[in-house]
């Protein structure tokens, strides 16, 4: 929440003058008595202020008054968060101020403070993609595994989001590359689906696996083709990504199925018995363009063999099991709970289900052997 949203800034007149790194007047106020540990209507202390703006000079100032006739400051001071939740040092790594961040760990600033929403001075500055900081953190030896938000995501998953490559390289030497978040999925799954290249071949160079399948069996290689990010595709397949992994509970969906779907046709590598099991699925008869090409350019070099049939029309009964597939979707159509519940005969239950199909192709091609 932005309390500034709610009440007018009661900051104190040291904190402006920290804000705005004016020391001259800073040291007046704190010579004439004023508290550097006055909070605003947000939590905010000075230092807080001198952290966020990045001054230095006001930072030192701050902790030395704090620490009056001691060495050091109060840790509970340096430690002090706003109402979010936020460190000195959470600010200062969050705006990139490394010199400021630098002195704060020696006032012995909490390197893993958490704020209220799960991150801290690591995540944020991975988030915010700066650099000099995430190496200075990772040196003093900030917690790199943990997991932050509700999703449960590392800072190596939030460097391939935000494609920060660069950070993306320190973090794979230090960071488990097959850390999963509520979901199972790894950071070059995250890769994958955002179209992060760079980042996925940081990633599968330093040994990811790229055949990590999320709790719902998804693949890398089934959401790259999924959201259309062919580099990635092509990366994938070169590097040992199984174009035959099954990536559905519910459902033997492959990644070929996802790209014919979604009108992706990079997709050429793939077995001909799987582009067999695809066009099962599929009125042939209308496929798309694109997929018509592909099917065409392989028969012509023979390495596909299509079923003899795919050259006549879907039977009638075949294209209303498709429909009742578009209408309730695979993975409500595959319960035998729905199907029964159907006004048609029970003979017909096992064929709405496309048990046909799925009992003429091998096993490695249905899910239940990838869970």
């Amino acid at each position: 929440m932005d309390f500034t949203e709610c009440y007018q800034d009661t900051v104190s007149s040291v904190a402006a003058a920290a804000r705005s790194g004016n020391r001259a007047h800073l040291q007046q106020l704190i010579r004439r008595g004023f508290s550097v540990e006055t909070r605003d209507n947000r939590g905010w202390s000075p230092l807080h202020e001198a952290a966020a703006a990045g001054s230095i000079i006001c930072v030192r100032d701050i902790l030395s008054a704090a620490a009056g006739d001691t060495a050091t400051p109060p840790r509970h001071f340096v430690n002090s968060q706003t109402h979010e939740g936020e460190s000195a040092c959470f600010l200062a790594a969050r705006h990139g101020h490394v010199d400021v961040v630098k002195l704060l760990l020696r006032a012995q600033s909490d390197i893993d403070q958490l704020t209220n929403d799960l991150s801290c001075p690591l995540y944020t500055a991975v988030d915010s993609g700066h650099l000099n900081v995430v190496r200075l953190l990772i040196r003093r030896g900030a917690q790199v595994n943990r997991t932050h938000t509700e999703s449960c995501w590392t800072c190596l998953h939030q460097a391939v989001y935000k494609g920060h490559s660069g950070i993306v390289r320190l973090l794979v030497k230090v960071c488990n590359l097959e850390a999963r978040d509520d979901h199972e999925i790894t950071p070059l799954f995250v890769a994958a689906q955002y179209g992060r290249q760079e980042c996925l071949e940081i990633l599968i160079k330093s040994g990811a696996d790229v055949n990590a399948q999320a709790a719902d069996l998804a693949t890398p290689l089934m959401i790259a083709s999924q959201e259309g990010h062919s580099a990635c595709v092509d990366l994938l397949l070169d590097q040992g990504a199984d174009p035959n992994l099954a990536c559905s509970l519910d459902w033997p969906q492959l990644p070929i199925h996802v790209a014919a779907q979604c009108g992706h046709h990079r997709l050429k590598q793939v077995d001909g018995e799987v582009l067999n099991l695809l066009l099962e699925f599929v009125n042939w008869s209308t496929m798309s363009a694109h997929l018509t090409h592909i099917l065409n350019e392989r028969r012509q070099e023979q390495s596909w063999t299509p079923s003899p049939y795919y050259d006549s029309p879907p039977p009638l009964l075949h294209l209303c099991r498709l429909q009742l597939r578009a209408v309730f979707g695979a993975s409500i159509l595959m319960r035998s709970s729905v199907v029964q519940q159907l006004p048609v005969p029970s003979l017909l239950h096992s064929y709405l289900q496309f048990n046909d199909i799925l009992s003429s192709f091998p096993s490695p091609l249905t899910p239940s052997t990838h869970l």
